[in-house]
């Protein structure tokens, strides 16, 4: 059997970027993936769903032009087909572009399912499609699929395509007239999004009494009375309780309720793919059906390391990207931990929503002394010129003690562009008035930040 140096079981956001640092410091590298190169976020979420909100949003640039001075004849429509060929070629162009970056890095790339057969002499065994090979150390990437609960009817109408997922709902030609949206976290949402932007009457269902999950709850509410505005029904604190052809029924304060639909989508979490990897030929532990992994991204297996999604702790692109590099980092002998509590998070609706760090909620319930601003989005002049919906903040979140950043909460344009930026102030644990003397260019909406930090 051959050897190699690593072998990574998934080639998603945290597998392929494994593998790609792995064979550029020089180890022989081999990535396996069952399906398609670029995982989940690159074939069927993160980024396809944003080939959709961008059409959605030169969509409604186009319908409310006039609020800008500029004068379009009639009403700007959605090629719904048009969208998801073009989505298709974004994909196809990114996919070709990470193959390529493998294979100059000298990574051998199969595409079929991996499994770990057990421990041999120098490692452990990986069959890889038609072929066996040997790991000096291996890499589990294999990522996430959609949760789908023991509902009434649920799994039946999966099948009849009445009930779709993220993967299926980014593959819909038409628009549908009534689509129900099966829970209000960030996948749930942008969809929301995008649907009502082209047309849908869309209704969100939620267990909880908000979107947005851990959202900051002032930022959450801001989103939510903007998605109304474009149509969005929302009905909080409701659990669904069957799901039927034409709609979902659900519960609310005792009471059972029906909303109509024509599609249906579930987005009410995801949970670790752990099945048919052969992690309990090597006796790696799970915990929550997730594998449990350290800082430093290893497992209580040797030489055995988990990266993204199938870890459980933040199932996000970014987070995979920042797990591989850290577990190769190890694997070359250099001190390298994870800091989960610096990940930024972002919801790319309209407008968008840029989060890191502490909450309000959050800081208190860990007993921290803390002090927060909220500050409107009009304090900056670039924010005011490109929008008419003037109702974005600015949350910032600080340790008395420390008197650093631990937090920031942004609903505005650009959002998610920016709070990186805040990102590091808060990985770096940079002192206020050290924040206070940073030039941010003018006019841009990333001044907010300085605004904010000037009102504490």
């Amino acid at each position: 059997m051959e050897i190699y140096d690593l072998v990574v079981i998934g080639g998603g956001p945290g597998g392929y970027l494994a593998a790609e640092r792995a064979g550029h410091a020089g180890l022989k590298t081999m990535v396996i993936e069952k399906r398609e190169f670029g995982g989940v976020c690159l074939n069927e979420g993160c980024v396809p769903s944003k080939t959709f909100l961008n059409s959605a949003k030169v969509l409604d640039y186009a319908n409310h032009a006039s609020n800008y001075g500029v004068k379009v004849s009639g009403i700007a429509t959605v090629d719904q087909k048009f969208v998801v060929e073009r989505k298709n070629g974004v994909v196809k162009m990114l996919v070709s572009g990470i193959k390529a970056q493998l294979k100059r890095n000298k990574v051998t790339m199969v595409n079929a399912l991996g499994e770990i057969q057990g421990r041999v002499e120098g490692g452990y065994a990986v069959k890889a499609g038609d072929q066996t090979v040997v790991a000096k150390r291996l890499i589990i990437a294999t990522g996430s699929m959609p949760v789908v609960p023991p509902i009434q009817g649920l799994k039946e109408n999966i099948e009849k395509g009445v009930v779709l997922t993220n993967r299926e709902i980014l593959d819909l030609t038409e628009i549908p007239n009534k689509l129900v949206v099966i829970g209000g976290g960030v996948i749930g949402l942008e969809m929301a999004s995008y649907f009502s932007s082209v047309g849908s009457e869309v209704t969100v269902v939620e267990m909880l009494d908000k979107i947005a999950g851990p959202t900051e709850k002032e930022v959450s509410k801001i989103l939510q009375k903007s998605l109304e505005a474009k149509g969005v029904k929302f009905n909080l604190g409701c659990k669904v309780t069957a799901v039927e052809g034409d709609g979902v029924v659900f519960e609310r304060e005792g009471k059972t309720e029906k909303v109509s639909a024509d599609k249906i989508l579930l987005s009410i979490g995801r949970r670790a793919v752990t099945q048919g990897v052969g992690l309990e030929n090597i006796g790696v532990n799970l915990e929550r059906g997730a594998i449990v992994t350290d800082d430093r991204m290893r497992t209580n297996v040797a030489n055995v390391y988990a990266v993204g999604d199938v870890n459980g702790k933040i199932m996000l692109a970014h987070t995979a990207y920042r797990e591989a590099e850290v577990a190769i980092n190890n694997i070359l002998g250099k001190n390298d931990v994870m800091r989960y509590n610096v990940i930024p998070s972002v919801i790319y609706t309209n407008p968008e929503v840029g989060s890191v760090g502490e909450t309000e909620e959050s800081a208190k319930a860990k007993g921290l002394d803390v002090k927060c601003v909220s500050i409107p989005m009009t304090y900056s002049g670039r924010y005011v010129a490109e929008n008419t919906a003037l109702d974005g903040v600015c949350k910032l979140v600080i340790n008395n003690k420390t008197n650093t950043l631990i937090g920031a909460h942004v609903i505005g344009s650009y959002a998610g562009e920016f709070i990186v930026t805040v990102s590091a102030m808060v990985d770096l644990e940079v002192d206020i008035e050290n924040i206070k003397k940073l030039v941010f260019p003018h006019p841009t909406v990333c001044e907010i930040v300085r605004e904010a930090i000037f009102q504490i």
